[in-house]
Order: C-alpha cells, then structure tokens, then sequence
C-alpha cells in the first residue's frame, strides 16, 4: 500500500531551492499524516515545523450528520447552503481529533477553513474557535480557488509563524 506521500528525494531537493518546503501527506491526519511522521520522517529524518489541516463547512456539517454522501448523487444545494449549527458543532469533533493528532507528534497545527461560497461568517467563526480552542496555533480562511494567490496570503503567513 502506497503511503500517499511524495518521495524523500523531492523534498530533499525542494529545501535546497527554498527557505520552505510545502508537501501533501493526503488522506488526513488520521492517515496520511500519521505515515508522513511515522515512515516518511522517521526513515529519512526530515523534520516537520508545522503541518496544516485543511477543512470545509461543508464536511464538518456532514461529518455532523446534516446530510449523506451518496455515491453518484450530487449533494442537495439546499442542506449545503443551510447553515446548520447543531450539525457543524458536532462535526468539529473530527476537525479537533484531526488537531489532536498533530498536536501528538509535537507539531504546531494551522487549520486552512477553505471558504465556499455558500459558508456563512457565523459557520467560519465556530469552527476557528473551535479550532484553536483544541489547540491549533491559528485558524485562518482559505480562498484560493476565489482569489488565486492573494487568497492564500494569510494562511501563508500563519503558516511562517507557526514554523518559527
């Protein structure tokens, strides 16, 4: 089984060329992470300074049980859009034993909200108190897909400060 993460080569390669190194360990903290700590480090002796964990509202609200993923159905717009409270708090449960996860490697986490268009200001702001009150060094919107580079300049820099 592939541990989903790219080759030591590629970073080691990458630190000669920058001041920082940004690679996808994929599948999540509980998987992907785990396998860039526990193979990919430990083999190669690479350390990590931050890692980021990476969320939706939308899958916190399905991780909460707003509504069911079914295979080849597109999701309901309308429960997508739905700010749904209940369904968020509950599905933050997976964003802090994601953070847990991290945070048990002596990694600082930063916590990357990818902003959809449908995400409500009040969905935003739970699931950034909810993130640093599990003890992320920053929770910070993503709008990349909206705003290209400019949409990623302030997870960037919580990014540096973590590192530091």
């Amino acid at each position: 089984i592939a541990h989903g993460n790219n080759s030591i080569l590629a970073d080691q390669i990458a630190l000669k060329l920058g001041d920082f190194v940004v690679t996808e360990s994929g599948f999540g903290a509980d998987i992907g992470a785990e396998k860039m700590f526990n193979i990919k480090c430990r083999y190669s002796g690479l350390k990590l300074n931050a890692a980021v964990v990476v969320c939706t509202v939308r899958a916190l609200k399905m991780h909460g049980g707003a509504f069911k993923v079914r295979p080849g159905r597109p999701l309901d717009p309308e429960l997508i859009a739905k700010e749904n409270m209940p369904a968020l708090e509950k599905g933050c449960e997976n964003l802090e034993k994601h953070i847990e996860n991290v945070l048990m490697h002596g990694i600082p986490a930063v916590v990357a909200i990818n902003r959809m268009t449908t995400d409500k200001d009040s969905e935003i702001e739970l699931i950034r108190q909810r993130a640093l009150a599990a003890g992320a060094s920053d929770a910070v919107l993503s709008e990349v897909w909206a705003k290209g580079g400019a949409g990623g300049e302030d997870l960037a820099r919580a990014v540096v400060k973590a590192c530091e």
